[in-house]
């Protein structure tokens, strides 16, 4: 998505009407997402191309590494990545056929982050926009903010042209309707098949990416815990616990139970131990101990493992990375040279 002088100074005026103060970003005409000046590159730094992503993302990292290899800014490639996600109607993770809240409605969360320009942007509780994603890099790129939510964010992206639509497929419909059938046995909602299983999920993408000359970028979308109380908002539009990158260290981001990650800053936490030298999966396995230290009594079982599980994923400036989950059995994205594939996660405890 690039925008002209013209098309910029337009979309300004629909701004200011709609009650938003654009901002003129630095160096501006240049295409979205490199709108400032980037950081200058250690001198002789070579890197290697490299996107990793939370499972759901296999298709996404290999559109994201593609489009790095034609020059395209990491971030804009990732967000190209998760885009998939987001407009694919059959996945109920994100986006478009999320499930929804307990009102039948559903609220996407999404955040970004710019290695280069140490710029980032996020929406929370935005309706009626598929992919929120590309509304939080608006954020970023056309005000002076970082975030925005609820009506205000549904409000900012009409008027930055977005498209409303209505995000509730009849089968993520259909899924609500069965959750509330159980809710109260003695209520006036018949229930459907007892052996139907109802989902609870906390579907979530993270894509992070680096390129070869070691710009990073990372985003985090999500439609958030399923049936959730409406206004919820879990980790992925909080800057430095859903995704976080810091273009001289590396990036991370997560998936699964957003307030247990709130509550560490875990992505901020993961690439700050990355920067006192430790390596992707040691950073992501003592963060996750960190969650478990965290962990109020409720949460935990009988022998003081948390009963919710949560994934990390990392990526170094110079092409490292892995991914770790709270148990045993997880896996992750990957694209690199090698292609794209789905890789075995490291992990804190053995499953069952």
């Amino acid at each position: 998505m690039s925008l002209s002088r013209r098309d910029f100074l337009e979309r300004a005026a629909a701004l200011t009407a709609a009650g938003f103060v654009p901002r003129l970003p630095d160096d501006f005409g240049h295409e979205l997402g490199h709108m400032a000046t980037p950081a200058v590159p250690m001198p002789g730094f070579r890197g290697r191309p490299l996107v990793v992503s939370s499972s759901n993302g296999l298709k996404g990292v290999k559109v994201a590494y593609d489009k790095m290899l034609t020059g395209e800014d990491p971030l804009d490639a990732v967000i190209a990545g998760v885009n998939l996600v987001e407009l694919d109607p059959s996945d109920q993770s994100v986006g478009l056929g999320g499930l929804p809240n307990e009102e039948g409605v559903v609220q996407l969360d999404a955040s970004c982050m710019h290695g280069p320009t140490r710029r980032a942007g996020s929406v929370a509780a935005i309706e009626g926009i598929a992919t929120p994603s590309l509304v939080a890099k608006a954020v970023m790129d056309y005000t002076d903010h970082v975030m925005l939510v609820g009506a205000g964010a549904t409000k900012f992206a009409k008027a930055m042209g977005f498209k409303e639509q209505n995000l509730l497929t009849e089968q993520s419909r259909q899924d609500w309707m069965r959750w509330k059938s159980r809710l109260n046995a003695n209520d006036a909602w018949l229930d459907h098949d007892e052996n139907l299983k109802i989902k609870f999920t906390t579907g979530t993408i993270n894509m992070n990416a680096v390129n070869a000359s070691g710009d990073i970028g990372s985003v985090t979308t999500t439609s958030g815990m399923a049936w959730k109380v409406p206004g919820r908002i879990g980790d992925s539009p909080v800057i430095g616990a859903g995704q976080y990158c810091d273009n001289l260290v590396g990036a991370a981001g997560s998936t699964g139970r957003g307030e247990a990650n709130i509550k560490t800053c875990a992505s901020f936490l993961i690439v700050e131990f990355m920067r006192q030298g430790l390596t992707p999966e040691a950073a992501l396995i003592k963060t996750l101990e960190r969650v478990v230290a965290m962990t109020e009594a409720r949460l935990l079982g009988p022998n003081g493992r948390p009963k919710f599980d949560l994934e990390f994923y990392a990526l170094t400036k110079d092409g490292r990375y892995a991914g770790a989950t709270l148990y045993s059995g997880g896996k992750y994205a990957v694209c690199d040279e090698q292609g794209a594939r789905l890789v075995e996660a490291a992990y804190l405890y053995k499953r069952g």
